[in-house]
C-alpha cells in the first residue's frame, strides 16, 4: 500500500539498472523479486507489521530491498551504519528495536530478536496508525546524538511526481536523510544508484568514469577533499552534470575553485535536515551560495535572523530529547542566514559565532581564506574563551607541509592580513596530523 508507486514504476523499469553494487549491475526486476522474498522472510522470523526494525548495513540490494519491505510491512526503519559502530548498542536502546538485521560484506542477513518490547508513545502511536516509521541519529557532533522519529508516509509524497531519471552515486550514508533521499529519489524515478565500496575522492572518481556518473550528492568538506586529492584528474568526469552539496556551510573559496575546474557541472546548494526532511532548492547560480529553500510542503521564515522551517515531513518528535517545535509548529534550525529577497545565505549555527570584542566572526568565513593557503588540507576553526576579548578565533589545520607552528603562523598572518578583518585571524595554531572530518564528511567543530 506505501510503496505501491514504487512497485509499478520497478515493474515498468523491469531489466533495467537500479543499481551497481560491488561492480556488478542489478535490475529493477531483481529489486521486486528480493522484495517480495524479504516479506516472507520477516513473515517466518515473526516479524510482525509495526515492529522496530534495526538494519545494520550500508547500501547493498538487500539493504535497500528490505529498506522498502518494512515500509510495505509499515514497521519503523532505524538504519545504523557502520560509521557509527560504537554507537550502535545505545542506538538499538534509544530507539527500543525489537529485530536486528545485521546484513554482512557478502550482502548475506542475520535476524535476531532483541527482547525488547517498544514502550516510547511516538512509537506507539506510529504503531496503532498503522503507518511505516524512520528514525534517524543526528551526528552529535556537538553533543549527545538525538533521534528523531519519523511518519514514512508524508515522506513518500514527494517522490510519487516523476522527476529526471539519473545515474547518482550513493554518498551520503544509509543512515543519513540525505542518504534516503538519494536513494528513494532514484529509485522513484528509475535511476541507477551507484554504490562505493568506501569514500575516499579516489573511489568516487574513478567511480565516475567507470559508470558515467550524472549527479554526485556530497558535502563541502568531501568537495575539498577532492580538489586537494587532485583525483580527478586521472578521471574522465565528463559525464557528470550536478554536484549537490549540503549538510554543513559551503566555503566560498572551495565553491569557486571547484566550478572553475568543472565549469558545466551545475552546483546546487541543499538544505535537510533530521527533523525536518530535505527541502527543495535553487541555487542563484553555480558560483553563488545564495539559495532558495522551501517547495511544496515546506514553508519558510526568519526570525532574529534564524531560519525556521514548517513540514508537513517534519519528525513526531525526539525520543530522547525535549521538542524544538515553537507552539505553532515551527521547527528551529538554529542557522544563521542573510536575506535577499527569495534567496537566502547559510552563515552558520548561531550556537559556533565567535564573539572576538563584540564582533561577530563564522567560522565558515575564516575557514575558506585559510583553504586557499597552499600546503592547508584541511582546516577547522572555533573559539576559545579569552578574559580580554571574550574569545578569540583558533585553527586546527592539517598540512601537506613540513612546517611547525612558528613558520606556518608567520606566513598565515601575512596571506590574511589582505583578505580578513584583523579581529577575524586566528590567534591560535593547531596543527594535526588526523583528519578533521567525521565519517559522515563534516567538519568536527569540538574535541
Amino acid at each position: 500500500m506505501h510503496i505501491d508507486f514504487l512497485r509499478e514504476r520497478f515493474a515498468e523499469a523491469g531489466d533495467a539498472d537500479a543499481l551497481v553494487w560491488r561492480d556488478r549491475a542489478f535490475s529493477y526486476a531483481y529489486l521486486l523479486k528480493e522484495l517480495d522474498d524479504w516479506q516472507h522472510t520477516l513473515e517466518q522470523a515473526n516479524v510482525e507489521p509495526g515492529s522496530v526494525v534495526a538494519v545494520e548495513a550500508d547500501f547493498s540490494p538487500r539493504a535497500i530491498a528490505l529498506m522498502l519491505a518494512l515500509i510495505e510491512r509499515s514497521c519503523l526503519f532505524v538504519p545504523l551504519s557502520s560509521s557509527v559502530e560504537s554507537k550502535k548498542t545505545e542506538f538499538r536502546e534509544v530507539a527500543e528495536v525489537e529485530f536486528t538485521v545485521a546484513i554482512d560484506d557478502n550482502d548475506e542477513p542475520v535476524i535476531s530478536a532483541t527482547g525488547t518490547k517498544a514502550s516510547h508513545p511516538i512509537i506507539l502511536e506510529l504503531k496503532q496508525s498503522g503507518r511505516p516509521g524512520l528514525t534517524l541519529f543526528s551526528s552529535g557532533s556537538t553533543g549527545k546524538s538525538k533521534a528523531a522519529v519519523h511518519d514514512f508516509v508524508p515522506m513518500l509524497e514527494k517522490y510519487k511526481v516523476p522527476r529526471h531519471s539519473l545515474r547518482t552515486i550513493t554518498f551520503l550514508l544509509f543512515d543519513h536523510i540525505g542518504g534516503v533521499n538519494t536513494l528513494l529519489y532514484n529509485l522513484s524515478n528509475s535511476g541507477c544508484v551507484i554504490t562505493v565500496a568506501d569514500r575516499t575522492p579516489e573511489t568516487v572518481c574513478k567511480a565516475i568514469h567507470d559508470y558515467r556518473v550524472e549527479l554526485l550528492p556530497t558535502s563541502p568538506t568531501f568537495l575539498n577533499l577532492i580538489l586537494v586529492s587532485e583525483a580527478y584528474e586521472k578521471y574522465d568526469m565528463s559525464s557528470l552534470k550536478t554536484v549537490t552539496y549540503g549538510t554543513e556551510v559551503m566555503p566560498e573559496s572551495t565553491l569557486e575553485r571547484f566550478h572553475a575546474l568543472f565549469p558545466e557541472v551545475r552546483m546546487l546548494q541543499t538544505y535537510g535536515l533530521s527533523e525536518v526532511g530535505i527541502l527543495r532548492s535553487k541555487s542563484k547560480s553555480s558560483d553563488s551560495l545564495w539559495v532558495k529553500v522551501g517547495g511544496e510542503g515546506f514553508d519558510t521564515r526568519i526570525v532574529d535572523g534564524l531560519l525556521e522551517i514548517k513540514a508537513k515531513s517534519a519528525m513526531l518528535g525526539y525520543l530522547n530529547a525535549p521538542s524544538p517545535f515553537t507552539e505553532d509548529g515551527w521547527f528551529m534550525t538554529g542557522d544563521a542566514v542573510e536575506v535577499d529577497g527569495e534567496y537566502i545565505k547559510i552563515l552558520g549555527r548561531r550556537s559556533e559565532l565567535i564573539n572576538v570584542g563584540g564582533e561577530k566572526v563564522y567560522p565558515a568565513e575564516v575557514e575558506s581564506v585559510l583553504q586557499t593557503m597552499d600546503g592547508v588540507e584541511e582546516v577547522v576553526v572555533n573559539g576559545e574563551p579569552n578574559p580580554l576579548t571574550g574569545n578569540i578565533v583558533v585553527a586546527k589545520v592539517k598540512l601537506a607541509t613540513d612546517e611547525d607552528v612558528g613558520a606556518f603562523r608567520k606566513r598565515m598572518r601575512s596571506y590574511c592580513a589582505e583578505r580578513l578583518s584583523r579581529f577575524m585571524i586566528p590567534q591560535k595554531i593547531v596543527i594535526v596530523d588526523s583528519e578533521l572530518h567525521g565519517d559522515r564528511f563534516k567538519k568536527m567543530r569540538l574535541g
